[in-house]
């Protein structure tokens, strides 16, 4: 059996780790523990992990800007997968983001990673045809 909490700094070294080891998660700086820390403190027990045991079996991060939500690196053990733990964290966090007043939510899913877009198609998420996404790195980089 596994459990739901919160992701915590203390997580990182674990879910760095499953991170690595999950294909379709692309790292980079914006992965490094001090990026995660300023993450987990803006968006303050969104994100979530599932343990089985003393043990992080998945990872969530979970996010908002005031009106969207947003989930991404999403990462289930290969071993545990298909027995809805992935399932279980969006749901949790959709509900977290419902108390915070977010009515809608993405997820982020890497244009290469079939088995992940395979996994929010099942759960009934639309894919938005339409919409691009480009990033720069801020002026402070």
């Amino acid at each position: 059996m596994y459990s739901i909490r919160g992701f915590t700094l203390s997580d990182y070294e674990a879910a760095i780790d499953l991170w690595h080891r999950s294909k379709g998660v692309v790292l980079s700086e914006a992965d490094s523990r001090e990026a995660i820390a300023a993450y987990l403190n803006r968006n303050v027990g969104l994100s979530l992990v599932a343990t089985k045991g003393e043990c992080i079996v998945a990872t969530l991060l979970c996010g908002h800007d005031g009106r969207r939500g947003y989930l991404h690196h999403l990462a289930v053990d290969e071993q545990v997968r298909r027995h809805g733990i992935g399932r279980a964290l969006v749901e949790r966090a959709l509900d977290l983001l419902t108390r915070e007043g977010i009515e809608k939510c993405y997820a982020i899913v890497l244009g290469t990673n079939e088995e992940g877009a395979r996994f929010w198609r099942e759960l009934g998420w639309e894919h938005r045809t339409g919409l691009e996404m480009f990033s720069q790195f801020s002026r402070g980089r």
